[in-house]
């Protein structure tokens, strides 16, 4: 948390014998405490930028694929009809990507460079995928390691 606010704020104190608040608008000491101000609502706008994890581009627009398709069946009933099993199909599809979502997708670490180098490398196997590093990404963007989705029993 940015301090330049509470330490300008004490040297002024302190040339003053503690009165702070007996500053005229233009004064010296006003502006040093408005800069210090200023320059901390800077710093951290810059910090929360730079701490807020990156969301993946690609998992929103896969959550949300079904999204069109499930409109157009709805406008396509009319009113007071019951809704159609392709709009229940499409409705149950979107509400599992949702949750899937929200507890967190599973899919191979692409920061890792090893990781990046086998899925080049991967021909389509099955079993070969449990060599792989796996990590699961939620909504929030929280990135947890965890180990391949089905055990590779299957």
């Amino acid at each position: 948390m940015p301090t330049t606010l509470h330490k300008t704020r004490k040297q002024i104190s302190k040339k003053r014998n503690g009165v702070v608040n007996a500053l005229h608008e233009k004064s010296r000491d006003s502006m040093r405490l408005h800069k210090a101000g200023v320059r901390d609502q800077r710093i951290e706008k810059l910090a929360a930028a730079r701490s807020k994890k990156e969301q993946p581009l690609g998992i929103p627009s896969f959550v949300h694929q079904y999204d069109e398709e499930y409109n157009e069946a709805k406008k396509a009933r009319r009113p007071g009809r019951p809704a159609s099993v392709k709009e229940d199909l499409l409705k149950a599809k979107i509400n599992i990507l949702e949750e899937e979502y929200k507890s967190g997708f599973v899919m191979p670490d692409l920061l890792d460079n090893v990781n990046v180098n086998a899925l080049h490398l991967w021909e389509g196997s099955w079993s070969y995928l449990t060599q792989l590093k796996w990590v699961k990404v939620n909504s929030e963007g929280q990135v947890r390691p965890t180990s391949f989705p089905s055990g590779g029993t299957n």
